[in-house]
């Protein structure tokens, strides 16, 4: 009778506030969470997360001294990745991050490269970004590869010091010179020894994953990878 009684009210309650898929933005038919069928039938897979020298390790090459580099997705402007990034970021969908943290988890799981990881870093916001925003998005996506990965998530050991302006529109050495100096490791000892996974949404230049490496590597001795969201096409 519970159940009969809870069903009800749910459908109800869909009928006036529907879900939306977190690509194309349209109502998500009865059994689908997060995106819609097709949508998730078309996610622009990159399977680097089985490629060795894949784009995201090659773009860090000499830069950055990783173990492992991934990206999830492709995707280039206007279309419907880019509005789930764009939804993830900016329009509070933070159990969409957690979806496709879970799915990032999944993947790099069952890819067969990626060795044991001890802890997920979520690349951070300055406290005053994240204030506003209400939430970083990159600890959402850590959250959700937790759930699949054995692996702890430390949120608040790597630290932006520093408020940097966007990084849109900047070129590869504005992003590099607004990025520098401004991470930092409140505790090492945690770290040390350990395989540390960087987390965040977008890759572009790669300058702020640069930057948080290495802050983790001068400070802590420990191996960094890399796994994002989305990188452009």
């Amino acid at each position: 009778m519970f159940s009969t009684v809870s069903t009800y009210f749910t459908d109800f309650y869909r009928l006036f506030y529907p879900s939306i898929c977190g690509c194309c933005d349209q109502p998500l038919a009865k059994g689908e969470a997060q995106l819609c069928v097709h949508c998730r039938l078309s996610l622009p897979f990159t399977q680097y997360e089985k490629m060795e020298e894949n784009p995201v390790e090659k773009s860090l090459f000499g830069r950055a001294p990783i173990v492992y580099g991934s990206a999830l997705l492709q995707f280039s402007k206007g279309e419907s990745t880019q509005q789930l990034l764009h939804n993830i970021k900016y329009n509070g969908q933070r159990e969409l991050a957690v979806f496709m943290g879970r799915m990032m988890g999944t993947r790099l799981q069952e890819s067969g490269r990626l060795s044991a990881v001890d802890v997920l870093m979520p690349v951070p916001l300055h406290p005053q970004k994240e204030q506003v925003r209400g939430y970083n998005q990159s600890a959402l996506l850590a959250e959700g590869m937790a759930a699949i990965l054995p692996a702890e998530v430390q949120k608040n050991n790597l630290v932006r010091k520093v408020a940097t302006a966007t990084q849109t529109r900047k070129s590869r050495l504005e992003r590099w010179e607004n990025v520098e100096a401004v991470f930092d490791v409140r505790h090492p000892e945690r770290l040390r020894g350990k395989h540390i996974m960087l987390v965040d949404d977008v890759l572009t230049t790669g300058a702020t994953i640069e930057a948080c490496v290495q802050a983790l590597t001068e400070k802590a001795d420990c191996s960094v990878s890399v796994a994002v969201l989305a990188t452009p096409m």
